[in-house]
C-alpha cells in the first residue's frame, strides 16, 4: 500500500513513521509514503498557499489553484501510474470508520490531504473522491487525523501485525459483528478483590466463546447501543438487560 500526504508540515510525521508496526512496514515495504507540500506551489516570494476569505470574516483560507496544483503533481509522478484515491481530512467529512479503513487498506493507493488554517476553499470539494473526519471537533490541521487513519489501515495489511487473528475479534471488526469487543484479562487471576470470571480458565472453549459473544454484546447495550440496529441478539443475553 503507498500513502501520499499533502502536508505543509511532513516533519509532523517522522517520529510516527519510524515507530513500532508503521516502521517495520515500511522497512518490509508493505508500506511506501510519499510526501508532497503546498508551499512548493505557492504564489509570490513568499510562496502562499492561503488568502483572505471573499466576504470577510477571519482567518486565512487555502487557496484552491495551489492546493489542486499540488495534488496534480503528485498524481503525476505516482509510481508506476497507480493513482491514489483522494481524501480530504475535514471537520465537514463523514465519520471515519472501521470499515472505512478495511475498504481503504485494500486500496493500492490513498492520498491523505491535510488542511491548515481556517479551511479550504471550497472548491477543492471538487477534486478529490472522499471526505473524512475523526469526529465532531475542529483541530488546527489534518495531520493528526492523517496518522490515525493510517495507522487504522496499516494494520490492517497482510504480515503487519504479529498475530494476523488479533484483527479479526476486536472492537467494530467484521469479525465481531461491528460490535465492542469482549473484555480481556490477563495475570494475576485475582487483584484487590477482582477476580477474573472462572469461565476463561477452564479451558472449556466452546463456555468461554459463549462468554465472550455475550459479553461483547452486553457491553455493546451498555455503551454503544445504536451498534446493535439491525442485529439479533441472542435469547440468553437478551434475558440479562
Amino acid at each position: 500500500m503507498r500513502i501520499d500526504l499533502v502536508t505543509l508540515f511532513p516533519e509532523l510525521f517522522e517520529p510516527f513513521l519510524e515507530t513500532s508496526f508503521i516502521g517495520r512496514a515500511r522497512a518490509s515495504h508493505a508500506l511506501g509514503v510519499r510526501f508532497r507540500s503546498p508551499r512548493e506551489f505557492g504564489l509570490g516570494v513568499h510562496q502562499s498557499v492561503d488568502d483572505t476569505p471573499y466576504g470577510g470574516g477571519s482567518g486565512m483560507v487555502l487557496r484552491v489553484d495551489v492546493m489542486v496544483a499540488c495534488m496534480e503533481a503528485m498524481d503525476a509522478d505516482a509510481p508506476d501510474g497507480v493513482v491514489a484515491q483522494r481524501i480530504l481530512l475535514t471537520p465537514q467529512g463523514r465519520p471515519f470508520r472501521q470499515a472505512d479503513a478495511e475498504q481503504l487498506s485494500a486500496l493500492p493507493a490513498v492520498m491523505l490531504i491535510c488542511g491548515r488554517y481556517e479551511g479550504f476553499d471550497d472548491r477543492i470539494r471538487s477534486f478529490v473522491d472522499d471526505e473524512l473526519s475523526l469526529g465532531d471537533f475542529v483541530m488546527c490541521g489534518g495531520e493528526v487525523a492523517a496518522m490515525a487513519i493510517m495507522e487504522a489501515c496499516v494494520r490492517l495489511l497482510p504480515g503487519v501485525l504479529g498475530n494476523a487473528a488479533s484483527t479479526h475479534e476486536e472492537s467494530h471488526s467484521p469479525g465481531n459483528a461491528g460490535l465492542l469487543e469482549y473484555p480481556q484479562f490477563t495475570r494475576p487471576a485475582e487483584f484487590r478483590g477482582m477476580p477474573v470470571d472462572p469461565v476463561l480458565v477452564s479451558g472449556d472453549h466452546a463456555r468461554i466463546a459463549r462468554w465472550r459473544r455475550d459479553r461483547s454484546i452486553e457491553r455493546t447495550q451498555q455503551r454503544r447501543p445504536e451498534l446493535l440496529d439491525g442485529f439479533v441478539v441472542p435469547e440468553p443475553v437478551r434475558k440479562k438487560r
